[in-house]
């Protein structure tokens, strides 16, 4: 410790002097500090006798600092403020509770961001983070506390919550439905262009070839194909009138909606291979995560009802 350091008074004794000149009252700096009028006269009497001065005048139904004392009390003020901003600044920020979710592109885009403004209104001061990504990433090791994964049932994790299965069906633009004929025939697709996805993994209920031959149009040769490897692209695609989509149930629901884009067909294959889980890490039970768990599934029953969905 630096020399002139051992020299300075203790800090509650030039608390108690700063709070009394600054009110020019024991009784109010007392208050102030939560002590006794008796406690901060102690305090400025032990000052007064290590500096060896007076710092207040007791005069007639008034307090006054003395000559010494309006030095010490300027010195001491401009220390305590600078101080007190130091500490403000290191102190750490209150965060506002958070909610970390992972979720495929798609899901994320087309199906949890659209319904989040609900949520946001019911729960203006929690935060949710959005990590939008095809892989399966480990919850634990990321710090990651849900995930929205689109999983086999025979190889989803164990403690997976069941969200909703899909069903898929042709959709497309209002503006290009009305110049098809329904039910579509083989010669409807001569002058269409198909929106196809592709992203490198095998999912053949995603694709047009299955659907076709199971719908009877096995013969049907399109005017173009547009392929993409993201969903959400194919389906903005699909709402700026491009072409003919295979529009995943639960991801356009929101779309059909809002008339954005129509369904094509009559009925919709439904597909058991996979379905909708809520995934939730290890450990991940904080207030904040179990609201919007609660959240999360009322929107998985809704969405299940189908009422969004052909018949």
């Amino acid at each position: 410790m630096h020399e002139d350091l051992r020299k300075l008074p203790s800090l509650d004794p030039l608390k108690g002097f700063e709070a009394a000149a600054r009110h020019l009252s024991f009784t109010r700096a007392a208050a102030e500090l939560f002590l006794t009028q008796s406690a901060i006269s102690r305090q400025i009497q032990t000052l007064e006798e290590q500096l060896g001065v007076k710092l207040f005048r007791r005069e007639t139904r008034r307090l006054a600092l003395t000559a010494e004392g309006e030095l010490l009390f300027r010195a001491v003020s401009e220390s305590f403020e600078r101080l007190a901003g130091v500490c403000a600044g290191l102190r750490a920020p209150r965060r506002r509770p958070r909610v970390t979710i992972t979720a495929a592109v798609s899901i994320a885009s087309l199906w949890l961001v659209p319904r989040l403004a609900a949520f946001q209104a019911l729960e203006p001061d929690l935060d949710v983070l959005i990590s939008a990504d095809n892989r399966f990433v480990d919850l634990e090791r990321e710090g990651i506390d849900l995930a929205l994964r689109y999983d086999d049932p025979g190889s989803v994790a164990a403690g997976a919550v069941h969200l909703f299965g899909e069903n898929v069906f042709p959709v497309a633009a209002p503006a290009v439905a009305v110049g098809l004929r329904l039910p579509l025939r083989a010669a409807d697709f001569a002058t269409a262009t198909l929106l196809s996805y592709d992203d490198g993994r095998r999912f053949p209920w995603f694709s047009w070839e299955p659907w076709l031959a199971a719908n009877g149009l096995a013969d049907a040769r399109p005017q173009a194909v547009l392929q993409f490897n993201q969903y959400d692209q194919l389906i903005r695609a699909a709402e700026d009138g491009r072409g003919i989509a295979l529009g995943r149930g639960p991801l356009v629901a929101q779309s059909l909606a809002a008339g954005r884009l129509v369904p094509l067909a009559a009925t919709a294959q439904r597909h058991a291979a996979r379905a909708y889980y809520l995934m939730r890490a290890p450990g991940a039970a904080r207030p904040e995560v179990e609201r919007f768990v609660a959240w999360l599934l009322d929107e998985a029953r809704q969405t299940r009802a189908g009422a969004e969905l052909p018949d």
